[in-house]
């Protein structure tokens, strides 16, 4: 992991692609597989499910993935190019181990492995353990430069689309979409194609934008100018009733109103979770808080950022008893730690990220009511987050700013100016990166990404025009932190 720069993130091991040789790719399947093996979730024999995203360099990981897995005799089930929760629906109800070949929003010239376990998503322990396994790269494997020598043959492919769209045809219903016109913004998303199967099986129309051949790093959670420029542009004839895409790996969604204006993760993750019922939430420290003044959930949780935090804590809710317990994180992937019901329907869990789930409930709830999606979100308390980020900022160099920061807050909330444009600091919440709340009630909220060289900036306030503000004050402050020395 050290030799290569290939290492964990926030979700699965990321990299350069010029980083994920076939070696390295092959080394992590088999550390993986073997450490499924001492928890009895692997043996010779075992089926194992992989698929992967559109980007360039995903066939050939997917390649030396496969190549890893039969040297453990195990037996690789092909899913395709399909969208991460499809891939995981099949291979939970099944018990079996699945890796996904993705680097989620992040550029192509990077990408990443996102592994499983037999029923849920690897946490962080599963990660700490698997860092632990001895592996040997077998002779005769590989080239000099790290390359397969042999070809590896791919499996047929087991055709996964179909019981993903049944999922949400069977819990809402085949007219639940009837009358809506959606824009489904394709790019370069893998759940592009499967994103209209699902709107038309539930009654809705869907009209293909945007589609691309080369891969367009979409982020659902730091949206793109262009991105919003083509929503508006989309919207500007008004026949669309809203717009739904996806990030790469289609598990993260992005839901824009009839205007074009695209919907915060977290605000669609409350909705989501509202319309299900949710009796416990858990959502990452940098979610909006108009989750705790809706007041709708029994218990609130709240983690560090990332997806095997938000499962870790949703499930110890759903095992305490408070259910439905869902997770959501602030770019809007949504996890079911429990089933749910709702007249006379079972909607399974499904404790992965998921985009599909939250779009199709915002927009079910918006169709039940006049106004459509602004107006959902108008039912809401008033507050507001956005967030960028400053790339090509070492993570070390990140770390070490906000861990200089973090000796005495106070003060350095007031040399970066955030004192004197939001009031005094009245608390600090340094559960992921340092997150600071002044008396005005705004929030600023500095921390370096876990899947690339990027310092993100999370704001919340109680007005959009004073969120942008606010985002404008953090970027200008930690933009000087890029050139700045290293603290010792």
């Amino acid at each position: 992991m050290q030799q290569s720069g290939v290492a964990f993130g926030t979700s699965g091991a990321r990299g350069l692609v010029s980083a994920m040789k076939d070696s390295v790719c092959f080394a992590y399947t088999v550390g993986y597989l073997e450490h499924l093996a001492r928890l009895g979730e692997f043996a010779p024999g075992t089926q194992v499910a992989i698929a992967g995203d559109l980007r360039p360099s995903t066939p050939r990981i997917i390649r030396a993935c496969v190549a890893a897995i039969r040297y453990m005799k195990g037996k690789p089930v092909f899913c395709g190019f399909v969208p991460t929760p499809a891939l995981c629906l099949h291979a939970f109800a099944r018990g079996i181990p699945s890796l996904m070949v993705t680097g989620s929003h992040i550029p192509a010239d990077r990408n990443g492995i996102k592994f499983n376990r037999a029923h849920g998503e690897f946490l962080k322990a599963d990660e700490a353990a698997m860092r632990e396994c001895d592996v040997t790269l077998p002779d005769g494997y590989f080239d000099a430069t790290g390359a397969l020598m042999a070809p590896v043959a791919l499996p047929d492919v087991t055709d996964v689309g179909p019981a993903f769209v049944a999922r949400y045809r069977d819990f809402f219903g085949p007219d639940a979409l009837s009358g809506l016109t959606l824009g489904v913004y394709q790019h370069s998303a893998v759940g592009r194609d499967m994103l209209v199967d699902i709107i038309e099986a539930l009654g809705g129309r869907a009209v293909p934008l945007g589609r691309t051949d080369s891969f367009t790093p979409v982020d659902t959670e730091a949206v793109r100018p262009e991105d919003t420029a083509l929503a508006r542009e989309w919207a500007a004839d008004g026949t669309l009733d809203a717009i739904l895409t996806t990030d790469g790996d289609s598990d993260r969604p992005l839901l824009a109103d009839r205007a074009g204006n695209w919907l915060r993760g977290d605000v669609l993750g409350i909705l989501a979770a509202r319309a299900l019922g949710a009796a416990a939430v858990t959502t990452p420290v940098s979610s909006n808080t108009a989750l705790e003044q809706a007041g709708f959930a029994k218990t609130v949780h709240r983690t560090r950022i990332g997806s095997p935090f938000v499962v870790s804590a949703m499930t110890e809710a759903a095992r305490a008893g408070d259910v439905p317990s869902v997770g959501f994180e602030a770019n809007g992937g949504f996890l079911l730690a429990s089933d749910v019901e709702h007249d006379g329907r079972t909607l399974a869990a499904l404790p992965t990220r998921d985009s599909v789930l939250p779009m199709i409930c915002a927009l079910v709830a918006a169709h039940a009511r006049e106004g459509g999606l602004d107006a959902l979100v108008n039912t809401l308390p008033r507050r507001f987050t956005l967030s960028d980020r400053l790339v090509d900022m070492p993570t070390a160099q990140s770390q070490a700013q906000i861990a200089r920061l973090a000796e005495n807050p106070a003060d350095g909330a007031a040399t970066l100016g955030f004192t004197q444009s939001c009031g005094a600091l009245s608390h600090v919440d340094e559960t992921d990166g340092l997150r600071m709340t002044f008396d005005t009630g705004e929030i600023i909220h500095l921390r370096p990404s876990g899947n690339a060289p990027e310092l993100r900036v999370y704001v919340e306030a109680d007005s959009p025009r004073r969120a942008a503000e606010l985002l404008q004050t953090g970027m200008d402050a930690i933009s000087v932190w890029r050139h700045a020395p290293v603290p010792v």
